[in-house]
């Protein structure tokens, strides 16, 4: 592709500078407010005690019992099977709930016998809510010491985390009760008996009352009345503060866009020049080839493995009469969904940034070729090497190194330590081949540079926001490591992929004289889409249904605290997730 220069008129005047401005004030309050949220998570995270104690003292478990048994937990690729407080897949069981449940069933039980005799399902409608009251009392009771470090359990709590074990023993046994896991996954007694310790803690954490406070460390989440939680007010409140805020925002978009007619895509009565002519492609253009040749390939391979992931949650027991779980278990398909996504969207990314990078340009530098090529080497090698990684972690193949070359096993983040170190320099490497390709003086269209100055903007924080993905580790507190994937899922994913997408958009758009310079500039400050072109207007048309739909309605319907509160572990998040994609991200297969 070839660029054709147009000279600088004054149907582009330099924009107000409030437009830069307020994108400044709006990204210093919205991170002021992430950065106290985190501070706050390292703050008020639940504890992990030294040690846990029954009512005669004796120790069950210590934290390091806990900490260990989280690292089973992910070790085994635990996440892409069950979840811990709402969050991993919906295969198996959310093991917070569960083990809660349990506990709150088996000190029922203790609490009928001592004062009636009679068993659970033998009392009266008055009985059995007067023993669930007690046991909701028991239960909130918050007996941990923080001079000492120390949980004391109850007699009911300690005889329910013996049961524990047995129980979770047996959870492992058969994939078609475990939603696909490998038959007898976990087997070695230490590890069930650190792991039992892990679920014991956050069980006691959902439903302890945090000190000085009527509800539990995590909100009264989930939602069990057996045990006494239930939603707190302030679900409710900031719910209703949400549907406020949304009204407010929608009223101030259409009085935005219905005052100032120049937002948008529209270029009304003024002619638009085509700076990008068709011509044949360079050599590194066409070197770039095989990265869109990959991205294909792990697109499939992301179909292929999810109908695997939907035929274990339908029939886990056997795969068309084949036991699938002996190769490639349910835990190990939905890991590689997840990874293939972001990979092959990732890959997208870093082709089309390329191939736009180099038509901006009227020559193409001598060391751009082989830059490609070693950069497609490396990117090769970290999304194989991670992929057949977390094959060798979730078997066990990698003893002690499960955690640098295999599965780290966060959600969304699986892929191991070194292979995540790889791709922050390959994104590294990337970003700074594109600064050296759009240089100023190597520009052919002076006027294009304030959106090459967003397009390099919006490159540099696709690297920069994953590295808090090395913020934490396999024993982590459990609520200071969500709070670092809140980062990298809503704010990586969801926010500057977006706004890298609308960058490439805009400039592509105004290289096609589908657009004016300043228009574009304005639509990447606004981050919408919208544009007079028939068949690419098509494409954007069903891109922003299923954008809207997807990640507006569906994304809204489960946002609200108080949705949320119930509707976590159900199909509404997975719906949400794949319709959202749709508008997205498919829009990368399209460039």
């Amino acid at each position: 592709m070839s660029v054709a220069a147009q000279p600088l008129t004054s149907e582009d005047p330099a924009l107000s500078p409030w437009w830069l401005r307020t994108v400044l004030i709006v990204m210093v309050l919205g991170f002021a407010g992430l950065i106290v949220i985190t501070s706050l998570a390292y703050r008020n995270a639940p504890p992990i005690p030294a040690q846990v104690l029954d009512a005669q003292g004796i120790r069950l478990f210590t934290g390091d019992d806990i900490s260990e048994g989280q690292a089973i937990f992910l070790k085994y690729g635990l996440m892409n099977n069950g979840s811990i407080w709402g969050h991993g897949a919906y295969l198996g069981p959310d093991y917070s709930a569960e083990a809660l449940h349990r506990i709150g069933e088996d000190t029922a039980t203790v609490i009928a016998q001592q004062q009636y005799q009679l068993p659970l399902v033998a009392l009266t409608p008055g009985q059995l809510a007067a023993v669930y009251a007690q046991t909701a009392v028991e239960l909130k009771a918050n007996h941990y010491d923080a001079a000492s470090a120390t949980l004391h359990l109850t007699m009911p709590e300690s005889a329910a985390y013996r049961r524990q074990i047995t129980y979770w023993t047996d959870y492992f046994l058969d994939p078609a009760r475990n939603g696909g896991l490998k038959r007898g996954l976990i087997s070695d007694p230490t590890e069930l008996y650190q792991f039992t310790a892990f679920v014991t803690w956050t069980a006691w954490a959902s439903v302890t009352n945090r000190p000085g406070e009527n509800y539990s460390y995590t909100n009264n989440f989930p939602y069990d009345p057996s045990v006494g939680n239930t939603p707190i007010p302030g679900a409710l409140l900031w719910s209703a503060l949400s549907l406020i805020v949304l009204l407010a925002g929608i009223a101030i978009v259409l009085l935005m866009f219905g005052k100032f007619d120049y937002l948008g895509w529209i270029s009304t009565g003024q002619h638009v020049h085509l700076h990008l002519l068709p011509g044949q492609a360079s050599s590194g253009q066409l070197a770039l080839v095989k990265f869109f040749v990959v991205m294909a390939l792990l697109f499939l391979m992301q179909t292929l493995v999810g109908g695997a992931v939907a035929h274990y949650r339908a029939d886990p027991g056997s795969f068309y009469g084949f036991q699938l779980e002996r190769l490639f278990p349910s835990n190990l398909m939905r890991t590689w969904h997840l990874q293939t996504a972001v990979f092959w969207i990732a890959t997208a990314y870093i082709a089309a940034a390329l191939f736009l990078g180099r038509s901006l340009r009227n020559d193409e530098p001598r060391w751009f070729v082989g830059w490609i090529h070693l950069l497609f080497g490396a990117f090769v090698v970290v999304i194989g090497g991670s992929l057949l990684g977390e094959w060798a972690g979730i078997s066990q193949m990698l003893g002690q190194w499960w955690f640098w070359l295999g599965n780290q096993g966060w959600e969304y983040l699986e892929l191991g330590r070194l292979w995540q170190c790889l791709l922050i320099v390959g994104l590294l490497v990337w970003f700074a081949i594109l600064l050296k390709l759009v240089q100023p003086d190597t520009l052919s269209e002076s006027t294009a540079k304030p959106l090459v100055r967003l397009f390099l903007l919006a490159s540099l924080a696709i690297p920069v926001f994953y590295i808090p993905a090395l913020f934490f580790g396999a024993k982590t507190n459990f609520t200071v490591v969500d709070t670092w994937r809140f980062w990298i899922i809503h704010l990586w994913v969801e926010g500057f992929f977006e706004f890298f997408a609308t960058t490439m958009v805009a400039l592509m758009f105004y290289q096609l004289g589908l657009t004016r310079r300043n228009v574009a500039l304005r639509v990447i400050y606004l981050d919408a889409i919208a544009i007079p072109h028939k068949w690419t207007f098509y494409f954007l048309m069903s891109v922003g249904f299923w954008n809207f739909v997807g990640a507006g309605i569906f994304g809204f319907l489960i946002n609200l605290p108080i949705v949320s509160y119930y509707e976590v572990g159900t199909q509404l998040t997975p719906n949400h997730g794949h319709a959202a994609m749709m508008g997205v991200f498919y829009s990368a297969l399209y460039r």
